[in-house]
């Protein structure tokens, strides 16, 4: 049986979760750019480790991000593709632009965010975003499961 660290990460690296993102969201390691903090946030909201999410918001963030309203968010989508748009970086602030695409009461969202970080310390994390207008389109039981499965979509992800 293959474990979860032997699996390829959730955030297209195209590297195993234990090379990639399990070593942060472990405190093993730290990001060491803002687009190695973004994809691994994905990841947590994606595995629903809204400690990891938390944690990695700027200091002076956290208290407008409470920890129980991340793990209401995580628990109601099924996250099911992360895009990568934009990633750029200086020695103590970057940005990365995204796509992130989940399921949410047979809602199939996205959200478009250019995302700023900050340095505080040597730790790279998220401050804010500026969220982009996007669609939401219904997903009906019949129709193909919008996470790449190849199934109907009341034969994979309904009950999320």
């Amino acid at each position: 049986m293959t474990s979860l660290s032997e699996l390829s990460c959730l955030c297209n690296s195209q590297k195993s979760y234990a090379q990639c993102c399990e070593k942060l969201h472990l405190g093993n390691a730290h990001a060491k750019t803002p687009e190695q903090l973004m994809r691994s946030r994905y990841v947590a909201y994606a595995m629903k480790k809204a400690d990891y999410i938390y944690q990695t918001y700027a200091h002076d963030k956290q208290i407008e991000n409470p920890l129980n309203e991340i793990a209401e968010f995580a628990e109601s989508c099924r996250f099911i593709n992360l895009k990568i748009i934009l990633s750029d970086h200086d020695e103590n602030t970057g940005i990365v632009e995204f796509c992130v695409s989940y399921i949410f009461q047979n809602l199939l969202c996205q959200l478009h965010e250019k995302s700023r970080f900050i340095k505080e310390g040597n730790n790279w994390k998220y401050l804010d975003g500026e969220i982009f207008p996007t669609d939401e389109v219904h997903i009906g039981r019949n129709d193909t499961c919008p996470c790449g499965s190849g199934k109907k979509y009341k034969k994979c992800h309904i009950n999320v």
